[in-house]
C-alpha cells in the first residue's frame, strides 16, 4: 500500500535531497522522483519551491527550539541570546547549504515567536526601548545567519573545503607589502570558525550592552 503524500513527508524528503545535492540541485522534479510521484502532484501541497523552503525552514528552526534550552531569566538577556546563535548556528550546519535555505524564508509556524517575544521582554525588562530590542534581537539573528552562509560556502559539507579557499593561495594573491593586514587577514577569514563566532558575538552583545541605561 502506498504511503499517503502529505506536506510533512515532502518537507522531510526536501530536507534529506538538500543534504545530498545542495540548494542548486534542489528541485521539486528532483523531490517527487524521490517520492515516486509526478511533479505536479507536490503542488497540491506547496505553490512553489519557496513556499517549500519556508516550510523546510520552519521545520528545521522547530526541530533545533526543541534541542535548544529555553529562555530563561536568570540566565539574564546576554547568555539568553548568545544561547538562540549559538543554536541557529548549529542548526543550519546540521544541513548542506541550511544557512542558505534559511536566509530570507518566511516562518509558518506561530508558535516558533514565543521564544522571540521572550527575548524582546528580556531586553526591555532591561531597559530597551521596544525598537532597540527589536534591532539588538535582528542584529545577533542576521550575525548567525550571515557568518552561516560563509561558513558553508568554505566548508560545504563538514571536513570539505570548497576550492577557491585555499589560505596560501590567497596569500599569493595579494601584495604583502602593500597590503600586509589583508593578506594576513586570511588565517582569521577562513580558518578557526567556532573560535570566531564566538568572538564576533561577544562583540555584538557588548555592544548591546554598552546602549543600556547604566542602571540595568
Amino acid at each position: 500500500m502506498a504511503t499517503r503524500l502529505d506536506r510533512g513527508r515532502v518537507v522531510e524528503t526536501g530536507l534529506r535531497v538538500l543534504n545530498e545535492v545542495g540548494l542548486e540541485g534542489l528541485t521539486l522534479r528532483r523531490i517527487a522522483s524521490e517520492l515516486n510521484v509526478q511533479a505536479p502532484a507536490l503542488y497540491w501541497h506547496f505553490k512553489n519551491k519557496q513556499e517549500l523552503l519556508d516550510e523546510m525552514a520552519t521545520t528545521m528552526l522547530r526541530e533545533q527550539l526543541g534541542k535548544t534550552k529555553p529562555v530563561q531569566p536568570q540566565r539574564g538577556w546576554e547568555e539568553n541570546l548568545a544561547e538562540m546563535a549559538r543554536g541557529m548556528r548549529r542548526m543550519m550546519l546540521g544541513y548542506r547549504d541550511g544557512a542558505k535555505v534559511f536566509s530570507g524564508t518566511r516562518l509558518t509556524d506561530g508558535t516558533i515567536y514565543e521564544s522571540m517575544d521572550a527575548l524582546l521582554r528580556e531586553l526591555v525588562d532591561a531597559g530597551c526601548s521596544l525598537r532597540d530590542a527589536v534591532c539588538g534581537f535582528s542584529t545577533v539573528y542576521n550575525y548567525a545567519v550571515g557568518f552561516t552562509i560563509e561558513e558553508q560556502a568554505v566548508h560545504p559539507t563538514p571536513g570539505e573545503r570548497a576550492p577557491g579557499y585555499d589560505v596560501e593561495q590567497r596569500a599569493q594573491r595579494i601584495d604583502g607589502e602593500r597590503l600586509p593586514l589583508a593578506r594576513a587577514a586570511g588565517e582569521e577569514l577562513f580558518t578557526g570558525f567556532d573560535d570566531r563566532f564566538e568572538r564576533g558575538l561577544r562583540l555584538i552583545l557588548r555592544g548591546i550592552g554598552a546602549s543600556l541605561p547604566a542602571s540595568s
